[in-house]
């Protein structure tokens, strides 16, 4: 592998890709041997590689660098927190904390996560999950603005504990634990 990093970065130097310098016109570092380069050339070169590309689609560039979408505040409903909240995490990546209640197996919990996290599929909510612990799991949203609407539909499940989102806890219902133990069971 770093034969061929030098090998292409050897071709790029000398082989007419780079800036044409004439005579004493390049800098120091263009005229050295490629096997002496340091850590700083290596970053030069690359700048110059990368000096002609096209920029990337706003689509395509990671979250940090999007611009943020426009929110009419006019539209919003300043009373309400949480529609606030939500829309102001449209687009971006959120997370959200779910408790199994009962003391679950770590079997019975991936399942249950799993069921609601098909459930939330089903209805396009699209929600990575991820078993953090025998009980706990986060569900991962990519556009945040439908956490909310997950956040309900998970309140409305018997065997929820808690939900966390954004600093905020949300207790579900109480679980009936005369069926816990046939809920073990299934």
């Amino acid at each position: 592998m770093p034969k061929l990093f030098f090998c292409i970065a050897f071709l790029f130097l000398y082989g007419g890709c780079a800036k044409k310098f004439k005579g004493d016109e390049k800098p120091s570092w263009a005229k050295k041997d490629i096997r002496d380069f340091n850590d700083a050339d290596m970053e030069r070169l690359f700048d110059q590689w990368e000096e002609d590309e096209e920029p990337l689609p706003e689509d395509e560039l990671p979250e940090h660098l999007r611009k943020p979408p426009s929110i009419d505040f006019t539209k919003l409903d300043m009373s309400n927190p949480e529609s606030v909240l939500q829309a102001t995490k449209k687009g971006q990546t959120l997370m959200m904390f779910v408790s199994v209640a009962n003391k679950p197996s770590r079997a019975r919990a991936e399942e249950l996560t799993k069921i609601w996290q098909a459930s939330l599929w089903s209805n396009h909510i699209q929600a990575e999950r991820y078993l953090v612990d025998d009980d706990r799991a986060i569900f991962m949203f990519k556009d945040g603005s439908q956490a909310w609407t997950a956040k309900e539909y998970l309140l409305e499940q018997e065997e929820l504990k808690e939900v966390q989102l954004e600093s905020q806890t949300y207790p579900g219902k109480k679980p009936n634990v005369r069926n816990k133990a046939v809920r073990d069971e299934l």
